[in-house]
């Protein structure tokens, strides 16, 4: 009897080392792709800048944010498994994803990674 209570202690001490570890890993994801979404929002097209102005907004296309997205994460030096962005012409919509190891992922997934997926969104700056 006292080792099954020995064990079931040690599972959700395990457990919550795990859910822990799994949380710090989704905030580290969340913060990657906050920080390429707002990258990827402050990056204006230059060439609809100039051919029809500014506007009261700052207009966003897709290949530019893609390109200021890829800029941010080379700058930052993370890897992620896969990432894209999507743009409406005012705000940009960044995901993110990455697999993790977690501590006592051999317990609770088998030894396979956890995967990590966040979405960021960020409005382009108006003027005025």
């Amino acid at each position: 009897m006292v080792l099954v209570c020995w064990l079931v202690a040690a599972l959700m001490v395990f457990g919550a080392i795990a859910a822990s570890d799994a949380f710090l890993e989704q905030q580290e994801v969340q913060s990657i792709c906050d920080g390429a979404a707002l990258a990827a929002a402050n990056d204006a097209d230059e060439a609809a800048v100039y051919a029809q102005g500014a506007g009261a907004q700052v207009p966003l296309t897709r290949a530019a944010a893609e390109a200021a997205v890829a800029d941010q994460l080379t700058d930052a030096r993370v890897q992620l498994d896969a990432w894209s962005a999507q743009t409406d012409g005012a705000e940009v919509t960044v995901r993110c994803t990455r697999s993790v190891h977690i501590a006592f992922d051999w317990l609770f997934l088998g030894g396979r990674p956890l995967e990590r997926t966040a979405v960021a969104s960020a409005r382009a700056p108006t003027l005025g």
